[in-house]
């Protein structure tokens, strides 16, 4: 059986803001068996714009995503927002369009986030590492609630040797990153965060674990600037065995 042709959704915080997240997805798939590609011509998945109402732009984004992924085995990403644009908005986009919704729910079925794509899809619930450290992990809004992503990513980190997860209160909270609603609504966006730092901190770990960059740039800049210790890390890194990497807001 040829191995699973992969194309990776890199999305636009991780090219932007933190490349070793997709370097870390890329060493996941391929210690599966998966056969990686990242096509050149991919850009933002329109959720900015989608959820901000800029339906027109969000379409035009939403056609080349899938004129450039409709050809792979499977669509993966780390990110749960991203794969749920993918998922759950491309269809609403382009509703009264046969042939474009055609496309869209074609390409939904085959999109996956990444430690959803790992457990439940190739069955893998091991990830060979191991690291003496404590996590604890925030369960993000888009992942847990349009894709139902909260037992993988804790699977996979139950077969790192050595790290123990402590769950904090709330840990399927919102951060207050929402995308534009930390800008638009700064002062309630603030309020959330401050409760999640605390969270995170009464717990003890020495790191915040998540599967959305956005939400981890959010919970580590509150955390900097309350001077609290905690590290803040994407998931995938842990599991690929990348400690070498400045923490996030550390790698300035």
């Amino acid at each position: 059986m040829s191995a699973p042709r992969v194309a990776l959704l890199v999305t636009c915080l991780v090219d932007m803001f933190r490349p070793s997240v997709g370097f870390a997805t890329v060493k996941l798939l391929e210690d599966a068996g998966c056969t990686v590609e990242v096509p050149q011509r991919q850009t933002c998945c329109g959720q900015p714009a989608w959820n901000s109402g800029d339906r027109e732009h969000a379409k035009a984004l939403a056609a080349q995503v899938i004129e450039e992924f409709e050809g792979f085995d499977y669509v993966v990403a780390p990110s749960g927002s991203c794969a749920a644009t993918v998922v759950k908005d491309y269809t609403e986009m382009f509703k009264g369009d046969e042939a474009m919704v055609t496309r869209a729910k074609a390409l939904a079925a085959k999109t996956h986030e990444i430690t959803s794509f790992l457990t439940d899809v190739l069955g893998i619930n091991d990830v060979k590492q191991a690291l003496t450290t404590s996590v604890t992990y925030h369960d993000s809004c888009s992942g847990l609630r349009s894709l139902g992503v909260s037992e993988q990513p804790r699977k996979l980190l139950g077969s790192v040797e050595g790290l123990e997860l402590r769950e904090m209160v709330e840990n399927d909270v919102c951060c207050g990153f929402g995308g534009t609603f930390c800008v638009k609504f700064p002062d309630v966006s603030n309020s959330m965060v401050s409760d999640k730092t605390r969270n995170i901190a009464d717990t003890g770990a020495d790191m915040v674990l998540a599967g959305d960059l956005g939400c981890l740039m959010n919970m580590a800049g509150k955390a900097s600037r309350e001077g609290r210790n905690f590290k803040a890390r994407h998931v995938v890194e842990i599991l690929a065995g990348d400690t070498k990497t400045p923490a996030i807001g550390e790698d300035k």
